[in-house]
């Protein structure tokens, strides 16, 4: 079940909207625990058994760690927290990597290894890290342990975040989970964030993502270099707005039950380096890798060689997060390499460049980047790369580019226009917060998405969200 369905909206979002505020506050947390697993189950009903299975460990081991804790048993402690690390990551690498490691004894080998063919548990890799860093925050102090076993896991399967984040640190709820309060100013809000992350999902990257699945299907000897950038111009517009529209609706649907999660992207397509990029990208999960591996393999506190190293580290892991494929892999690594270099040679030269030079700089490599991450096969991966750079492919331009061009030039100028913060802060300014004519500005935006998103999805098939894959 994808929140842009009409599934979603008319009968199960409804449906566990009424249950959640007729019942007494008490069992608020049984409501969301049991139509999350609902949710899930829709679309993975064996895979609910893992999201348990990680809840229970999950549970039993912060209890276990903060008993011993208190009593003074270090040892016994550390042993609660490498078993639920442990057993989490071996669930992960097991349904994420265990076809990847195959293939990779098969090369080596030669040995006729079968292959699992085991489909991959949706969110797995959000929801797993999110019930690692509640055993990590126990036992560091950080978070206080969750004695009700319902309310730890309604955060673990937490429906609005559960499939593709943002991640949620335990800590950063924990004081909700016990005593949040809605409000209907909080609701009302929820609702113009989810429907203008629907708006970007369903208006923007939906059709910007047709045009992406139709230049890739073509043959890359029969593809011009100026196709090719457009292509690869679109998947950066897509991944944006079908990530970001999935945040925030997260964060929306979060706000109509009472939570605030954090944000999870700041206008990246706006960095002026990669560094900024990667602050403003995905913020979650840089945020969950920076407070549970960067920092704790020393960070920058050990010299700059153990600093780089620890970045080529945390961008290795990165790579391999989103999945078990090479690309993901080359992917990692070129980020590494590129964050290593503006930190040891680029950034006085950058600092002293235009502001627009820095940002083309950015797109263009941020834009690069995406070529690597979009293709799971690396020999389409190097044609389609050879044709971007005039080495393959037909030449500049066809006709096949310019028909393209004229097809999706409104919807490419809008998602360019959408991607910047200049549109918020004309807002702001020509309506203020609080003022009349923002609330009417505002119902009236809303009603437009919802009128112009249902029209969407009703016309179209094509509806998936990137992020389910990871």
């Amino acid at each position: 079940m994808v929140f842009s369905s009409l599934l979603f909206l008319f009968r199960f979002l409804p449906t566990v909207l009424l249950a959640y505020y007729i019942v007494p506050k008490k069992w608020k947390n049984l409501v969301l625990f049991v139509s999350s697993l609902i949710f899930y189950a829709w679309g993975e009903p064996v895979y609910v058994v893992l999201i348990l299975i990680s809840t229970l460990v999950d549970y039993l081991a912060g209890r276990a760690v903060a008993y011993c804790r208190i009593k003074g048993y270090q040892k016994r402690a550390v042993f609660a927290l490498l078993c639920s690390v442990i057993i989490n990551l071996s669930l992960l690498g097991f349904f994420k990597y265990g076809n990847f490691l195959l293939r990779i004894v098969h090369r080596l080998t030669g040995f006729g290894v079968p292959v699992l063919h085991l489909a991959l548990p949706i969110g797995i890799s959000f929801y797993t890290f999110q019930t690692m860093s509640y055993t990590i925050d126990v036992y560091r102090g950080d978070a206080p342990v969750q004695k009700n076993l319902i309310s730890f896991g309604a955060y673990v399967s937490l429906f609005p975040q559960l499939i593709a984040g943002p991640i949620i640190r335990y800590k950063d709820v924990a004081e909700q989970l016990r005593g949040r309060r809605e409000s209907i100013s909080l609701f009302s809000s929820g609702i113009t964030r989810f429907m203008t992350g629907m708006g970007k999902k369903v208006l923007i990257a939906n059709p910007i993502g047709a045009l992406w699945m139709e230049i890739a299907g073509m043959n890359t000897s029969e593809l011009a270099t100026v196709t090719a950038w457009l292509g690869v111009l679109a998947f950066t517009f897509q991944i944006y707005f079908d990530f970001s529209g999935y945040s925030d609706m997260a964060i929306g649907l979060g706000r109509m039950f009472g939570f605030s999660f954090p944000e999870n992207f700041n206008y990246p397509y706006e960095s002026r380096s990669i560094t900024e990029f990667w602050r403003r990208w995905h913020i979650s999960l840089g945020t969950w890798f920076r407070e549970y591996v960067y920092i704790p393999l020393g960070g920058n506190r050990k010299g700059l060689g153990r600093q780089l190293l620890n970045i080529v580290v945390v961008w290795l892991l990165t790579g391999l997060w989103h999945g078990a494929y090479a690309n993901f892999v080359l992917w990692g690594i070129y980020y590494a390499l590129l964050l290593v270099a503006e930190k040891l040679l680029w950034k006085p030269v950058l600092n002293r460049l235009p502001s627009f030079i820095r940002h083309l700089y950015t797109m263009f490599f941020v834009i690069f980047g995406w070529s690597i991450f979009s293709w799971q096969d690396m020999a389409d991966s190097t044609g389609y790369m050879k044709t971007m750079f005039a080495q393959a492919g037909i030449g500049l331009a066809d006709r096949q580019t310019l028909y393209l061009l004229l097809s999706y030039l409104a919807i490419m100028l809008i998602a360019c226009a959408g991607s910047l913060s200049w549109g918020k802060y004309l807002a702001e300014r020509c309506l203020p917060q609080g003022t009349v004519r923002r609330n009417i500005a505002e119902v009236a935006f809303v009603g437009a998405l919802f009128i112009l998103c249902l029209a969407m999805l009703v016309n179209s098939s094509y509806n998936p969200f990137l992020y389910f894959r990871f």
